[in-house]
């Protein structure tokens, strides 16, 4: 595995930021110990005596060095790169809440989406639940899905059980299961999305959160690594896709980007039906979406 390259930082001085080192030691300590090595399909053995994980299983699976994740546990004055704190959050199992606590004692900004997702208004929300039984969504040229309606929801996978900061069409194609199966023709999509996120990367090249992104895909999927590497280039267009949905069928539709913005911002992507038997299949999906959750 590729280990992230560390920044490093002039010394920070006031009680005030060592305070927030020695907060961010405990808690990154805390929620260390707290996972077990089942949990991130690592084996228990013997001879463990460590609660949780130890610091050199959470160094390897979240890419960073051994020595400089052992200084972050101790409270060392070292620079904490977003990219790093995403991959900590992540092989931590943060929620929300906790991924904006490691994020703010890092003194950090995160990128996701999820953290701040701004120009999603209430009429553009509307806009979507009005939509309903068509699938919609609003998606920027990173493919992070911003909001969607119940009939989205359903479409590809249970959206509602993905975490925020991973509901990214991109990482979904290339590691989500159910997202994979419903996609009829995969490998041509996941071709066509690499080359369609490299066209839209060249405007984004310094900009942590996109590198973030690939450099995730990169370590987790062998498709993209592939398709990535081809260097193809691919602008945005219309087209018809068919998804295979695990509760209502085969549904054949017509997609279609509605630029909400300059072309490389936000758009809403709409699905209509190419024919009445996928708009009753939709119907039908649309009915289910809306049930109310059992308890």
């Amino acid at each position: 595995m590729t280990t992230m390259v560390q920044e490093t930082a002039a010394p920070t001085t006031g009680s005030g930021a060592a305070s927030r080192r020695h907060e961010l030691a405990a808690f990154l300590r805390s929620r260390r110990e707290r996972i077990t090595p089942e949990q991130v399909g690592l084996p228990r053995g013997t001879r463990r005596r460590t609660p949780g994980l130890r610091r050199e299983e959470v160094a390897h699976l979240s890419a960073v060095g051994v020595t400089w994740y052992t200084w972050l546990e101790q409270a060392r004055d070292i620079h904490v790169s977003v990219q790093v704190l995403d991959a900590l959050a992540r092989t931590l199992m943060l929620d929300g809440s906790e991924r904006a606590h490691l994020f703010q004692l890092a003194g950090a900004v995160d990128p996701t989406p999820a953290a701040s997702c701004t120009g999603i208004t209430d009429a553009l929300r509307e806009t979507l639940d009005q939509l309903d039984p068509l699938p919609a969504c609003v998606q920027n040229s990173r493919y992070d899905i911003l909001a969607y309606n119940r009939t989205y929801a359903r479409l590809l996978c249970d959206l509602d059980a993905i975490p925020p900061e991973d509901r990214n069409c991109m990482l979904l194609v290339h590691t989500h299961p159910d997202w994979r199966e419903a996609i009829v023709h995969l490998e041509e999509t996941m071709r066509l999305m690499a080359a369609k996120l490299r066209a839209s990367m060249a405007g984004h090249l310094s900009e942590p959160a996109w590198k973030m992104l690939v450099r995730r895909l990169q370590t987790e999927s062998p498709e993209f690594r592939e398709n990535w590497e081809r260097y193809e280039i691919v602008a945005h267009r219309s087209k018809t896709k068919q998804i295979r949905n695990a509760h209502v069928g085969l549904l054949n539709l017509h997609h279609t980007d509605l630029w909400l913005g300059p072309q490389h911002g936000a758009r809403m992507v709409t699905y209509t039906p190419v024919d009445e038997e996928t708009r009753e299949r939709l119907r039908k999906l649309h009915a289910l979406a809306a049930r109310p959750a059992v308890a």
